[in-house]
């Protein structure tokens, strides 16, 4: 039997992330990533909805009233809530260091506020009822190690300040973790940024299954390193099991993904853990397994949907219907395995 909960999103920035600029793939538009969406379908099973980033050129982050109203109106006319939104928070878009200067970091604040401008729009329509603000600390691991405990307070000082805005909002933030984010970049340093931030319920992870197993190898934090090449199962589980422990009870937002133990980057954006297929040969995870360590208890921390992250997908990938619905199966697999009907 088939669970209501968590809904099944699919996000739309694969369409934008590492496109767009001198020498990578053009951009993907919104409508095009919507109608990719909205096609595909497994046993007369749908996506219930999509993630989305606000900025350009699919959603401009000052974008009018009117104009959000209408965007609302389109995502319900195809059937699709929206659940969480990725604010613009870094260097050349709104924000900018979350470890930077008084200027850089009320930047980044701003970008939140702005975020949570056009997520209370979207709520006031209707068409959103969960989901979190997507954030990071906006810099890179070099710019941390100059002074790693310094840059951990500035970056949970900056998150507290992003944290009081959201939660005006009623608003929750989501930090994802990714080893390409300074005082992010490891397990045991997200835990540490999480508890010094100290705003439980406000400021949270967003755990994502293919940047989390580049945080078992320690690929950015070799010290941090909670798994060897050529382990046993017995050996992974202990080690997810660690992982989990530590950053489960701060997960408040969740991406369905797989990773082959490669990084890749594209554009402007650097390299990070590898978003594959779901069906990719190369995969090292078990996709609804793994997601089961990451969802105990999902529920009572508030959360209400998945999403699937293509981030980086190759533009020939994102158009090939088969590529949606074999990422749809996969998710259905997990909601069926782990969800619930509450």
């Amino acid at each position: 039997m088939s669970n209501a909960f968590p809904k099944l999103h699919n996000a739309m920035w694969p369409g934008l992330v590492g496109k767009g600029s001198p020498g990578a793939e053009p951009f993907i538009s919104l409508d095009r990533m919507l109608e990719l969406t909205t096609q595909a379908s497994v046993n007369g099973q749908k996506f219930d909805g999509v993630d989305l980033f606000l900025f350009d050129p699919h959603i401009g982050i000052d974008l009018k009233d009117d104009d959000i109203k209408r965007l609302a109106d389109k995502f319900a006319s195809k059937g699709l809530a929206v659940g969480s939104v990725v604010a613009p928070v870094w260097p050349g878009t709104v924000g900018d260091s979350a470890m930077g200067g008084p200027e850089q970091r009320a930047k980044f604040v701003l970008a939140v506020k702005k975020a949570c401008r056009i997520a209370r729009i979207l709520n006031e329509q209707g068409v959103r009822k969960y989901g979190v603000i997507r954030i990071d600390a906006a810099d890179g691991p070099s710019h941390w190690l100059e002074d790693p405990v310094g840059h951990t307070k500035r970056i949970a000082s900056t998150f507290r300040e992003a944290g009081i805005v959201a939660a005006a909002h009623g608003e929750r933030l989501a930090a994802e973790g990714e080893i390409c984010w300074g005082g992010m970049h490891s397990w045991k340093n997200m835990v540490d940024l999480l508890e010094q931030t100290d705003m439980p319920g406000t400021v949270g992870f967003q755990a994502d299954q293919a940047h989390t197993y580049l945080y078992l190898l320690g690929y950015n934090a070799p010290e941090h390193a909670l798994l060897k090449e050529g382990y046993t199962p017995a050996e992974f589980d202990a080690a997810y099991t660690k992982l989990t422990d530590a950053l489960r009870p701060w997960t408040i937002d969740f991406h369905v993904a797989q990773n082959d133990g490669t990084v890749h980057g594209s554009g402007s954006h650097d390299k990070t853990g590898r978003h594959c297929r779901a069906d990719d040969p190369n995969g090292k995870l078990d996709i609804t397994a793994t997601a089961g360590y990451w969802l105990r208890g999902a529920q009572d921390r508030g959360l209400r949907h998945l999403c699937w992250d293509g981030c980086m997908f190759p533009n020939a990938t994102l158009e090939n219907p088969q590529t949606w619905n074999t990422i749809l199966g996969a998710m259905i697999k997990v909601r069926d395995a782990h969800g619930w009907n509450a």
